[in-house]
C-alpha cells in the first residue's frame, strides 16, 4: 500500500503537526472546526525526505497523489487548472514544523498564464486586478523559484511609474500592468535563456521543488543552528485556494495578534491595507494601517475577526498570529499559528493566561522560555539624559540600543566580530540578512510595519527594532541616510528605542530595566517547584547585591583573584609577587589583608545568611605583572636612551627576571590554584583571615553568615588535605587572638578529571564540592578554549562534529559522566555531601536540566542568569513528571 503523502485540509488535525508541518496541521484543525479557510492540501515532511532521498526529485508517488489533490481541489471549488474560462488559482507556502523565517517566501496566485489572464480578466470585470495579480506571480516566481533577483523586477515596476508619473502601485491601470509583464518575460528570458513557463502544472511542480530546497538554503540553516531545530525534520508544503485582497474598496488583507506581542495586553494587535494582497504588509512595500481603524471601514468583518481570534485563542490556549483576507466583504483565514512574542510579552500572556483560567501553572512554567528572560534585563535609555530625536518610526521590538550605523548585514557581522556596537539600517529587511540582525545591537528600516521582517526576527532575538521610519531616506550606495538636511554616514553613531519608535543621533546612556509584576510572579511558580538551589558568580558587594535582587540563593563562587584587579591593588599584588624574601611578602599581603577583609564584609552583608563560597587564589602570579614582551621592548629602549635612570633601569631588569621565572608554557596547567597555595602558604592564610576576620565583624552587627572555602584545582586528596590544614590552623589562631568562632566548611572545586575519579578519597577532606566546568571541559576534552573557539570549535558544530559548543552547553557524555561520577563516589564518602556547578554552565538551560538530572544541590551562575536559571531548574521538575506519566 502506499504511503499517503497529500492530505486535503478537512483529512488533517493540530496532531500531526510533525507531518503537515505548523502551518498545515493548523490550516487543517481551523477548517474541521468549520472557521472560513479557503481550502487545499498539504505535501508531508515525508514527501520532502522522500525527495532529498531521490537526489531532489519529486518521487512518482508524491507526483500522482497531488494530481489527485489537485482534482478533488477542482471538485470542491468548480474551477480547474489552467482553465481561461474558470481558473484554479493557489498560494505556495512553505510549512516546517517549527516556525522558521529561513524558508521559502509564498508564491501567489500560481495558475495563471497569457491565457487565464484574459479569462480571470473578463470573470472579474477588473483587468486591472487581472494584471496585477499575474505581475505578482511572475515576479515571485520569478524571484524565488527562477532565481532571478527581486530588485530587478522592481527595478522595471519603477521604470513604469517614473514614465507615468505616478508614485504608488494602485495608481498603475492595466496597460500598465501589461508592460511590467512584457518585460518581465523578457528579463526572464534573458537571465535563465528560457520562457516563463506557461502550463501550470508545470508551475506547481517546480515550486514544490523550490520550497522542498529552501529547507536547505543558507538563511534557513543558519536559523535552525541559533535555534537548535533538527536538520532532518524537513518541511511540508501547503497549496491553497487563492482569494484576493485586492479586487477594490470592499476587499483588503491584513495580519494580527490575538493579544499585543510587544507587551502582552489582551488586544487585538496588528495592521491591514485596503485593496492588498498578503505580501504587501509583510514585504515593507507599503506602510500598512492599525488593525483598530478596521472597526471604522468594515465594522462587520472586524467584529467576526474578534470572534474568531478569541476562538481560536481558546481553542489552542496560546497568543495567536492571524493572517487573513477580505474578498468582496467576506472574511477568510489563511492560517493561524501561536505568534512570536517579546520575553516581556510572553511572560504576562504566561501569567495572564493562568490568571484567565486558560492554561495551569506548570504549563505557563513551560510556555516561556528561560533564554527569554535574559531579554527581559533589557537595557532602556536613561530618562536623564538628553536626546536629539531626529525621527519616529514604528516600535517593533522593545528594548534600546546605541551603535554605529552600518548598512549591510555582512559588514554588520564583521564589524561586530571586531568588537563594534552597530546600528543595522535598511529600507527593509529580507531573511538573508539574518546574519547582520543576529550581529547588530538592534534594527532600524524606513519602510515595513509591525509584522515585517525586521520586526518578527528583531522580536525573536530579542533585539530593539524600529520599522517604516518613514523620514529615513537611506541611499545603500553611498552608505549614508538623511532626515530633512541631516545626514548621517556609514559608522556615525545613533541611538533607538524600540519601545517608542524613536530614532536619536549620537550615542546615549543606557539603564538596566525594572521587573514587572508578572515577571516576579512566574518566578515565585518557578521557586515553588524546583528543587535546585540557584546562586550566583559574584566578586564584589555590587554584583552580590543584584544577584540577591534577582533572586540568588546565595554565591556559589566568589573568586578573590578579581579583587585583585583593582588598578589600587595591582603595585600592592606586584609587590607581594616581586618580594625576594616571606618577611617581605608578608608585608604586602598585610596591606591587602584589610583591602580583602572589607570585600568580603560588603558581600557577607548583601548575602546576609545565605551561604558564600569563596574560591581562594587561582590563577598564575605572572598575570598580575605586565607582559613579558611588552617589558622586553621597553627595557630595550631604555637600555638604549641615554637619559634613562640607573635605578629604574636596575628595577625595569629584576621586574623582566622576575617575569621570565613565572613565565609558563602552558599557565592553564601550571603554577595555579592549590599549587600556588602550597608553595606559597602565606597568600592563602592571608584570604583565609580576611574572611574570618569580615565573618566576625557582621557577626558582631547581628548578620548571620555562612562562608564555604573552597579550594581551587585539587587533584589528589593529600593537596586538599594540607590546605584545610592551612585553614583550621588560621581558623584556631583567630579564636586565639578574639575569642570568637566562625562556624565554616571547607571544600574544593572540582576542575581536572583525576579529581572527579578519586571524588571517594576527596570527599573525605570536603564538605562540598562545586564543579568548575569551564576548566573541567578544558581538561576533559584537551582543549584551550580561547584556541578552541577561536580557530575550530565553531567548524566542529557547523559539520557536526560536535552537538554544540561544549563551553556553553555542558557535554553530558564526557564532562557529565565525571560529574556524576563525582557526585555518587563522593556521596559513598560523605551521603550529605553538597554540590554544585559554578562554571558558564549554570546559566544554560540545558546544563540546568542535567544538573537536576545528575543530583546536584545548586547551580551557579552570573547575577542576570539568575532568573533564567530559577525558570530552567523549575522546567527540569516538570519534564521529570511529565516523564513519568
Amino acid at each position: 500500500m502506499s504511503n499517503k503523502l497529500v492530505y486535503l485540509f478537512h483529512e488533517g488535525s493540530a496532531d500531526m503537526k510533525n507531518l503537515l508541518g505548523g502551518k498545515g496541521a493548523n490550516l487543517a484543525e481551523m477548517t474541521r472546526a468549520g472557521l472560513p479557510v479557503p481550502p487545499g492540501f498539504t505535501i508531508t515532511t515525508e514527501a520532502c525526505s522522500a525527495f532529498f532521498a531521490a537526489n531532489e526529485t519529486l518521487t512518482d508517488e508524491t507526483l500522482n497523489q497531488v494530481r489527485d489533490a489537485v482534482r478533488q481541489l477542482e471538485s470542491q471549488t468548480g474551477k480547474r487548472l489552467g482553465d481561461p474560462g474558470n481558473p484554479l488559482l493557489v498560494s505556495v507556502r512553505s510549512g516546517a514544523v517549527f516556525s522558521m523565517p529561513g524558508m521559502m517566501d509564498t508564491i501567489l496566485n500560481l495558475g495563471l498564464n497569457d491565457e487565464t489572464v484574459e479569462g480571470l480578466s473578463q470573470l472579474t470585470g477588473n483587468p486591472r486586478f487581472a494584471y496585477d495579480c499575474y505581475r505578482r506571480f511572475i515576479q515571485m516566481f520569478g524571484d524565488v523559484v527562477l532565481g532571478v533577483d527581486h530588485y530587478r523586477f522592481e527595478h522595471i515596476i519603477q521604470q513604469r511609474k517614473e514614465e507615468i508619473g505616478v508614485k504608488q502601485d494602485t495608481e498603475m491601470g492595466a496597460e500598465d500592468w501589461k508592460w511590467v509583464i512584457g518585460h518581465f518575460q523578457a528579463l526572464i528570458r534573458e537571465k535563465t535563456k528560457a520562457e516563463f513557463p506557461q502550463d501550470p502544472e508545470e508551475q506547481l511542480k517546480r515550486a514544490i521543488i523550490a520550497v522542498f530546497q529552501s529547507w536547505n538554503n543558507q538563511r534557513a540553516k543558519i536559523y535552525r543552528k541559533i535555534h537548535k531545530i533538527p536538520d532532518n525534520l524537513g518541511t511540508a508544503v501547503n497549496v491553497q485556494l487563492m482569494v484576493f485582497g485586492n479586487m477594490g474598496e470592499d476587499s483588503g488583507t491584513g495580519v494580527a495578534f490575538t493579544r499585543n506581542p510587544s507587551t502582552g495586553d489582551k488586544e487585538i494587535y496588528g495592521e491591514f491595507l485596503i485593496n492588498a494582497q498578503g505580501e504587501d504588509v509583510v514585504a515593507g512595500v507599503r506602510t500598512p494601517r492599525p488593525i483598530s481603524e478596521l472597526r471604522e471601514q468594515m465594522p462587520a468583518i472586524y467584529e467576526q475577526f474578534a470572534s474568531i481570534s478569541n476562538q481560536l485563542e481558546q481553542h489552542y490556549k496560546d497568543m495567536q498570529d492571524i493572517e487573513f483576507t477580505v474578498e468582496r466583504g467576506k472574511l477568510y483565514i489563511l492560517q493561524t499559528r501561536a505568534g512570536k512574542r517579546t520575553a516581556g510579552a510572553a511572560v504576562k500572556i504566561a501569567v495572564n493566561m493562568v490568571e484567565e483560567g486558560i492554561i495551569t501553572r506548570d504549563e505557563a512554567l513551560m510556555r516561556v522560555d528561560p533564554d527569554q528572560l535574559s531579554q527581559m534585563l533589557h537595557r532602556r535609555l536613561d530618562p536623564h539624559a538628553k536626546l536629539n530625536v531626529i525621527a519616529k518610526g514604528l516600535p517593533a521590538s522593545p528594548g534600546a540600543a546605541t551603535g554605529h550605523i552600518v548598512f549591510n548585514a555582512d559588514d554588520a557581522e564583521k564589524l561586530a566580530n571586531e568588537g563594534a556596537r552597530v546600528i543595522l539600517v535598511r529600507p527593509e529587511t529580507t531573511p538573508e540578512d539574518i546574519h547582520g540582525i543576529l550581529a547588530a545591537q538592534g534594527v532600524l528600516t524606513s519602510r515595513g510595519g509591525m509584522t515585517s521582517h525586521a520586526a518578527v526576527v528583531a522580536r525573536g532575538m530579542g533585539k530593539a527594532c524600529i520599522c517604516g521610519c518613514e523620514q529615513l531616506k537611506i541611499d545603500l550606495r553611498k552608505k549614508e541616510m538623511s532626515v530633512g538636511d541631516l545626514i548621517l554616514k556609514e559608522g556615525d553613531m545613533i541611538a533607538i528605542d524600540g519601545s517608542t519608535g524613536q530614532v536619536i543621533q549620537g550615542e546615549v546612556p543606557l539603564i538596566d530595566p525594572e521587573l514587572s509584576p508578572e515577571f516576579k510572579q512566574l518566578l515565585s511558580w518557578a521557586d515553588e517547584v524546583r528543587t535546585l538551589q540557584v546562586r550566583a558568580n559574584a566578586d564584589n558587594p555590587e554584583d552580590s547585591n543584584k544577584a540577591r535582587e534577582l533572586g540568588a540563593e546565595g554565591i556559589g563562587l566568589c573568586r578573590t583573584e578579581h579583587m585583585f584587579m583593582e588598578a589600587s591593588r595591582i603595585p600592592i599584588v606586584q609587590q607581594m609577587i616581586l618580594a625576594e624574601t616571606r618577611e617581605e611578602r608578608a608585608e604586602a599581603l598585610a596591606k591587602l589583608l584589610p583591602m580583602q577583609k572589607e570585600d568580603f564584609v560588603g558581600i557577607f552583608k548583601a548575602m546576609a545568611g545565605l551561604p558564600v563560597t569563596i574560591r581562594l587564589l587561582d590563577p598564575p602570579l605572572h598575570e598580575f605583572l605586565p607582559n613579558m614582551e611588552a617589558l622586553l621592548v621597553e627595557l630595550t629602549r631604555m637600555q638604549m636612551d641615554e637619559k634613562t635612570d640607573r635605578t629604574e633601569l636596575i628595577q625595569k631588569e629584576a621586574l623582566l627576571r622576575k617575569v621570565r621565572a613565572l613565565h609558563e608554557f602552558n599557565p592553564m596547567l601550571g603554577h595555579r590554584g592549590c599549587r600556588l597555595g602550597l608553595t606559597y602558604p602565606e597568600i592563602y592564610e592571608m584570604q583565609v583571615e580576611a574572611i574570618f576576620l569580615a565573618a566576625l565583624e557582621c557577626i558582631e552587627e547581628g548578620i548571620r553568615v555562612e562562608p564555604e572555602i573552597m579550594i581551587p584545582l585539587v587533584g589528589h586528596v593529600n593537596e586538599l588535605k594540607q590546605m584545610r590544614e592551612l585553614v583550621d590552623r588560621v581558623a584556631q589562631e583567630i579564636e586565639r587572638r578574639t575569642g570568637k568562632t566562625v562556624s565554616y566548611t571547607v571544600g574544593t572545586m572540582i576542575e581536572v578529571p583525576r579529581a572527579a575519579l578519586t571524588a571517594r578519597e576527596i570527599a573525605e577532606e570536603a564538605d562540598f564540592f562545586s564543579f568548575g566546568t569551564n576548566d573541567l571541559t578544558q581538561t576533559t576534552f584537551g582543549y584551550s578554549r580561547d584556541d578552541a573557539e577561536g580557530k575550530f570549535l565553531h567548524a566542529y558544530v557547523e559539520h557536526k562534529i560536535l552537538p554544540d559548543n561544549p563551553f556553553i552547553t555542558l557535554d553530558p557524555n564526557g564532562v557529565g559522566q565525571l560529574i556524576r561520577l563525582g557526585v555518587e563516589q563522593g556521596r559513598m564518602t560523605k551521603p550529605g555531601l553538597k554540590t554544585g556547578i559554578c562554571g558558564e554552565h549554570g546559566g544554560e538551560k540545558r546544563s540546568i536540566q542535567f544538573c537536576h538530572e545528575a543530583g546536584l544541590n545548586y547551580v551557579s551562575c552570573s547575577p542576570f542568569r539568575v532568573p533564567l536559571a530559577r525558570l530552567a531548574a523549575a522546567q527540569a521538575v516538570i519534564r521529570g513528571r511529565q516523564e513519568q506519566k
